[in-house]
């Protein structure tokens, strides 16, 4: 049973040796490769980008509304009964083809600057929309970033506590001895021991830990098996990693105009003040030009195709005389199909003026909802940008307060140690007894913990500041 738990707990304690052996098969990510995976196949930045399109279609139906519009028609319709013919203006009885056709085109001249005010719309819009895409950009980064860090975090982690699981094995066989040698009573041993289970319990949850930030970073990179994920492991000196002298002020001033954000909230709100020029446009006249050019086919018309004169009795004289007079035989047919489209053809042109008087309150509840829209996004816009600067201010104080407790704990690391090790000696003497051993080993691993956590959270920290004032993330 002991040889058992044996083999279990060095199993565990192999862990991640076996998977840094196991990473030479492996595709290793460094930071860069990662950032670069994510931006390549997050969704939502696809989604964005599908969105600048849809804008900048947008934006090229806006300024094709400034062309003519024209149109060709063409229709061939089947008259039965009692019908009047449109080219002859005369009832017939039989069946009557017609066919037209016609070109038509139109095109606004004046219509209180809608249009213009439109492009100008859309042009803030495809804006907008192109800076959402780099915020969705930026938030990834970041978002890698942190993942990469915890797997950092986690295996530091994992090994503090492999190293208190060996500690904590290596002085159970010295306590054993102890205990055997009658210095140490028996329930020495079995304290040691129940510290042993504590200590693989914590390898097992950091172990978990590291999975769960292995299984982060994948999902932001899209990857099916995080398992097999490895990461690059940099040599991070935090005596390089600066603390910006700026404050949150300063940083805010010196980064505000480039962020993506506060940029997109800009446009939307001359977009929207756009918006109500567009809507107070409508109470303007409209005045648009309209043209027309067509012709026509009748089955109805008919043309003469010869004449026969002749004579027929038209009376008779009072001397009993027959009177004659001219006669005529028409020869008739349908006109032709050319002749006719040639003969009918038509134009026009027009200027039509529209003056909007009362269209059911339509245009004024446009204006005021078009205004309304204008107070959101300056809200919106203002909401951006202080939102932004709290997330510098929290970014700043989370760096400094992380700066001062990893030095702190650092200091504190240095002094547990050196009592541990004079604690370890006076254990394997038998001056101390196991209780005492425990809590100054749990005492150092507990700052050795909050030391790591510290220096993660500094780095990452002063990372993010440096990101919002454009300088890249990397190790």
């Amino acid at each position: 049973m002991e040889l058992l738990r044996f083999f279990r707990i060095a199993f565990l304690f192999m862990l991640p040796i076996l998977a840094s052996f196991s990473a030479f098969s492996q595709t290793v990510w460094s930071l860069e490769e990662c950032i670069r995976h994510a931006l390549q196949n997050n969704l939502q930045i696809r989604q964005g980008r599908l969105n600048v399109g849809m804008a900048h279609e947008n934006l090229a139906l806006s300024r094709a509304s400034q062309l003519p519009s024209l149109n060709a028609n063409a229709t061939h319709g089947i008259n039965t009964g009692r019908t009047i013919d449109p080219f002859t203006n005369t009832f017939a009885t039989e069946s009557v083809q017609s066919n037209n056709f016609s070109l038509s085109t139109g095109m606004t001249l004046y219509s209180g600057f809608q249009i213009r005010n439109s492009i100008e719309q859309s042009k803030h819009d495809l804006e907008a929309s192109r800076f959402d895409v780099q915020k969705m950009e930026n938030d990834v980064t970041l978002s890698v970033t942190s993942a990469y860090l915890q797997i950092l975090l986690a295996r530091e982690l994992v090994e503090v506590a492999a190293r208190n699981l060996e500690i904590t094995r290596l002085q159970i066989d010295r306590t054993a001895q102890l205990v055997e040698a009658g210095t140490l009573a028996r329930g020495s041993l079995l304290t040691i021991e129940a510290q042993a289970a504590t200590d693989e319990l914590q390898l097992i949850n950091s172990q978990n830990q590291l999975d769960f930030a292995r299984l982060n970073l994948a999902q932001l990179l899209r990857l099916d098996d995080y398992q097999d994920l490895e990461i690059e492991i940099p040599e991070i000196d935090i005596s390089e990693i600066v603390m910006l002298e700026e404050s949150p002020m300063q940083i805010f001033n010196a980064s505000v105009g480039n962020q993506p954000e506060v940029q997109a909230a800009d446009y939307r709100t001359a977009s929207a003040e756009k918006g109500v020029r567009i809507a107070v446009g409508a109470r303007s006249p409209m005045l648009s030009l309209r043209g027309s050019y067509g012709t026509g086919y009748s089955g109805a018309i008919r043309e003469i195709t010869d004449v026969v004169m002749g004579q027929q009795q038209i009376g008779v004289t009072a001397g009993g005389e027959s009177v004659f007079g001219p006669s005529f035989d028409y020869s008739m047919r349908i006109k032709p199909f050319r002749n006719q489209i040639e003969e009918n053809l038509n134009r026009s042109i027009a200027f039509v003026l529209t003056i909007p008087i009362i269209n059911n309150w339509q245009v004024n509840s446009n204006i005021s909802r078009s205004r309304i829209a204008l107070d959101n996004a300056r809200v919106n816009k203002q909401m951006v940008r202080d939102q932004f600067f709290m997330s510098i201010q929290q970014a700043h104080a989370d760096a400094r307060a992380a700066l001062k407790r990893y030095n702190s704990t650092s200091k504190n690391v240095v002094a547990l140690e050196e009592a541990f090790r004079y604690t370890s000696q006076k254990f394997n003497l038998g001056m101390v007894n196991t209780l005492e051993f425990n809590d100054a080993r749990n005492r150092l691993s507990t700052a050795q913990s909050d030391m790591v956590q510290a220096k993660y959270e500094y780095v990452f920290r002063v990372k993010m500041l440096n990101y919002f004032l454009g300088h890249p993330i990397s190790f």
